[in-house]
């Protein structure tokens, strides 16, 4: 069964959802659970301008991220200053 996700991008990576005039947030049809990659991919976003994807609210790298119907999901870039990456918990995942 189906639903949607919701889809932000943070930081440089917010330049494309102006670039391609998306809105904000970028709600997605989803019909089954994808990988982080497979996401980036449907996107167009180049996986090496993605250093981690939060999936409701907890960091995975996008090679270990998976999503489902109804997820909310947020793509951060390489560079995400230093007390963001405490934070949001991606300091720790190394």
């Amino acid at each position: 069964m189906g639903g949607m996700i919701e889809v932000r991008l943070f930081m440089f990576l917010s330049d494309l959802c102006r670039e391609r005039k998306w809105p904000t947030p970028l709600m997605l049809p989803l019909d089954r659970p994808v990988t982080g990659i497979e996401l980036l991919g449907e996107l167009a976003v180049p996986v090496e301008r993605v250093e981690v994807l939060l999936v409701n609210g907890k960091s995975f790298w996008p090679t270990d991220a998976v999503i489902k119907p109804g997820d909310r999901v947020a793509l951060l870039p390489p560079g995400t200053p230093g007390p963001y990456r405490v934070m949001l918990g991606f300091k720790k995942m190394g």
